[in-house]
């Protein structure tokens, strides 16, 4: 326990696919006050042949870009985002949220933007939740003008935001240009994200979450049982 320094910890889209995983990780981050500031991954899998949310925005891109409707594949990403809000009993529309991003993803906001809207989404609900402050990615982690990322401004962004609350939650996987445009870092992201806020937290420990306790031999989804080493 350190009385001046905050803990950070990352969840992964497996932990936050749906309404019983937002609560497990409520009960988690609430069970240690120093657990202050959080960051979330997009809806994951919630069975063997679910459809990762991330990757039904991918599909949502690719449709627009062919001219095709989006309609139906975006149809499952709201039943997603708001069977999330309903089963937590929560007071929070994001319907405003959503046609805005349906808009611009059929109007080619590009597949950055597309991908990173479902950590953007989910990060509202559990930062509402928690009762956390949200802290848009977008306005505290940089990319240069060609693309790389820039520790530095970043830096300086995300760590004066974070000094200013002292409990808050930050989407993982992506950022912004310096034009404003969204940039994801690669898949699996989020974990780069995590890392940033510890920093600039300067936090004593930073926990990295997954649905499955401790580690195991094997893959669960592929061997049945694997003992935990």
């Amino acid at each position: 326990m350190n009385a001046n320094k905050p803990k950070v910890v990352k969840f992964g889209g497996s932990s936050l696919a749906d309404a019983g995983q937002l609560r497990k990780v409520y009960d988690i981050i609430m069970a240690e006050p120093d657990r202050r500031y959080v960051v979330a991954s997009a809806p994951g899998k919630r069975f063997r042949d679910d459809i990762k949310v991330t990757d039904l925005l991918y599909k949502c891109f690719e449709l627009s870009e062919n001219d095709e409707p989006i309609d139906e594949v975006f149809g499952v990403i709201c039943d997603r985002f708001n069977g999330i809000i309903e089963g937590l009993g929560l007071d929070l529309d994001i319907s405003d949220k959503l046609s805005s991003i349906k808009n611009a993803i059929e109007n080619h906001a590009g597949r950055d933007y597309a991908a990173s809207r479902g950590e953007y989404l989910n990060s509202i609900i559990l930062a509402k939740l928690l009762g956390y402050h949200f802290i848009d990615a977008a306005r505290v982690i940089k990319f240069r003008d060609d693309g790389t990322f820039d520790p530095d401004t970043t830096q300086e962004l995300l760590s004066k935001k974070l000094s200013e609350h002292k409990r808050a939650l930050v989407p993982g996987f992506y950022g912004s240009m310096p034009n404003g445009t969204i940039k994801t870092f690669s898949r699996g992201g989020s974990d780069v994200t995590g890392s940033l806020v510890a920093r600039a937290a300067d936090a004593y420990i930073y926990e990295n979450w997954t649905d499955v306790s401790g580690f195991m031999m094997a893959d669960p989804r592929i061997v049945e049982n694997p003992q935990p080493i």
